[in-house]
């Protein structure tokens, strides 16, 4: 037996307990990891998603791109200005499931260094939660520097309870491409 099963089993002197506690435990996790990326996803669809033109299109230095194949929307990614330090975030970069592998976050990592050169940013700066290696290598690839992760990031729509934060942990990476010096 391994040494939490062990103590247990020494605390609750059941067998069927101590078979069901990691059952819970991972039920547990589950359950709270679906309800924060659930609340997530119902804020981004409330929030920026909700009114694309006023969040990207119409602010300036801000710009919204679709990727379309056979007349079906594959992918997007979104840029917004930050007059304060003249750079731009890449931001919302999603790729359809069914079409990844194909080059197309890729061309739309490109689309927002192309308009970030254009008009003059010093820097694109991008934040990801992403857990794949995938999403990490094509960053890099476009020639972003990891900037280092944090382990407190709060996920818009998390209401930050006991179990929320017993239960959901995610790792906030920032990423930078310097374009040129200021």
């Amino acid at each position: 037996m391994s040494g939490y099963k062990a103590l247990c089993f020494a605390l609750t002197r059941s067998l069927l307990l101590t078979c069901l506690v990691p059952a819970g435990l991972l039920g547990l996790r589950y359950y709270y990891s679906r309800k924060v990326v659930l609340a997530y996803l119902d804020c981004a669809l409330h929030t920026d998603m909700a009114d694309i033109e006023q969040y990207y299109v119409k602010p300036p230095g801000s710009c919204f791109w679709v990727a379309v194949l056979d007349g079906n929307v594959v992918g997007i990614v979104a840029a917004r200005a930050h007059v304060a330090d003249n750079t731009v975030e890449l931001l919302r970069m999603s790729v359809d499931s069914r079409f990844r592998g194909k080059g197309i976050a890729k061309a739309l990592g490109r689309k927002v260094l192309e308009f970030a050169l254009v008009h003059n940013y010093s820097a694109v700066v991008l934040g990801t939660t992403a857990v794949k290696v995938a999403a990490h290598k094509l960053y890099e690839s476009l020639g972003f520097r990891h900037m280092g992760s944090s382990d407190r990031y709060v996920m818009p729509g998390m209401t930050l309870s006991l179990a929320e934060r017993l239960f959901f942990q995610v790792r906030y990476h920032r990423y930078r491409l310097q374009l040129r010096e200021e």
